[in-house]
């Protein structure tokens, strides 16, 4: 029996032999550890560091394609079984509109608990998919964050794992922190490069009295400048809309345009909203979203669009520039959308349709990420893209893991 995993096994948690299932990008790790609590992740990560094993996090796998591979992969620590140091997997202050969440716990079941308070957490992903680790790890909000903004908004308080198996906290009931450090902002967004997130304290909202959704569909090309004037006065109007979508299943033919309206005198505010939008065409009001609200429009090949948001369709633009089939959604008015291409398309229309559109974004103040692509698509590429802030990216990964051993190379500029 190997030295490491003798050491692994003599903290008391459960670790099992890894299979192809098991793997982050193509990289197959060694081991799987399950731990169940705050100082399980940190036995195991001093274990790491004494035997020099790379540490991979994994919530529950739905954006493990995100992201570079890793360099290399011995220990996948799964938060499946992450409690609080209790043993529960909430601490609800209801009064308080906060709770305090084990990074295990799958979001849509977190949804479940705190709906019998009347209190939801705004974050938005599809069918609730995904652990509170992994939404905060990989930065995911939906189309809410034009309200209430994003997960590094609504994080109050963080407890991580670092790579030397510190236990650090920021946020609420401070224990430890990491001077000069705010915890939250940098692992939100860190894709596990930084340590394991174990609790995630969270600001809430009540759950509102009602909502409805105003949706309108707009005809083909031609129209942008319109339709680009509609979102703009949706943004700033005193309907006070939470979301505004755009789902474009083409960039030639039509697309839709829909806003959510809720809390008190709903109906009122979205009828306003379907009035204004009316003379864009024939606009409707709903008690449900559209089938395709918050839902990415692809999957195995996905990048996200972020600009400016007066550059929103401009950028729509540059995509068409390209050619290719494209389907675009997502929030407009935040200027936050994802692409999703054909499954066929080709590794050189694939890295000319990226260089090409981040081209054009860059001159726009805007970004494209990469969040999804087969590896003979995605190996001709660079995820990321180029980023003035990779200096300093590379200075917190010296400060907070100096080894390179948390997901190494998973992060923008292979950190």
């Amino acid at each position: 029996m190997e030295a490491p995993l003798e050491a692994l096994r003599e903290t008391g948690v459960t670790i099992r032999e890894a299979t192809a299932d098991d793997a982050v990008g193509g990289v197959p790790p060694r081991w799987v550890a399950l731990p169940e609590n705050t100082g399980e992740v940190a036995a195991l990560m001093h274990v790491s560091a004494a035997h020099d094993l790379a540490v991979v996090p994994v919530g529950d796998g739905t954006k493990l394609d995100w992201g570079n591979p890793p360099e290399r992969c011995d220990l996948l620590i799964d938060t499946c079984c992450l409690l609080l140091g209790d043993g529960s997997a909430v601490e609800h202050s209801a009064g308080d509109l906060v709770a305090r969440v084990g990074a295990g716990l799958p979001l849509g079941v977190l949804g479940s608990m705190l709906a019998r308070s009347r209190q939801e957490l705004v974050l938005d992903t599809p069918g609730g998919a995904g652990t509170v680790g992994g939404t905060l790890a990989t930065a995911v909000a939906g189309p809410r964050r034009f309200r209430y903004g994003t997960a590094r908004d609504l994080l109050i308080g963080i407890t991580v794992v670092l790579a030397d198996g510190t236990v650090a906290t920021s946020g609420g009931n401070v224990v430890k922190n990491v001077a000069g450090y705010d915890l939250g902002k940098l692992f939100t967004g860190s894709y596990g490069t930084l340590g394991v997130i174990t609790e995630a304290t969270f600001r809430l909202h009540p759950v509102p009295a009602d909502r409805r959704w105003v949706t309108v569909d707009l005809p083909g090309s031609g129209t942008e400048d319109a339709s680009a004037a509609l979102v703009a006065e949706l943004a700033a109007s005193q309907a006070e809309p939470s979301a505004v979508e755009l789902d474009r299943p083409d960039l030639i033919g039509g697309s839709a345009v829909s806003a959510l309206v809720e809390g008190v005198a709903a109906g009122a505010r979205a009828e306003a909203v379907r009035e204004r939008m009316d003379e864009y065409g024939s606009a409707r009001i709903t008690a449900e979203a559209p089938a395709w609200w918050a839902v990415p429009p692809g999957e195995e090949v996905l990048l996200e669009l972020r600009v400016p948001p007066a550059a929103a369709y401009p950028a729509l633009h540059a995509v068409a520039a390209r050619g290719l089939p494209a389907r675009v959604r997502g929030s407009v008015a935040s200027a936050v959308l994802l692409v999703a291409l054909p499954t066929g398309v080709g590794a050189a229309e694939f890295a000319g349709f990226v260089t090409g559109v981040r081209d054009d974004l860059r001159r726009l103040g805007g970004a494209l990420t990469v969040l999804a692509a087969p590896p003979a698509l995605a190996g001709g590429v660079d995820r990321w893209g180029p980023s003035g802030a990779l200096p300093l990216m590379r200075r917190v990964k010296e400060r907070f893991d100096p080894g390179r051993r948390m997901s190494p190379g998973r992060f923008a500029g292979g950190i």
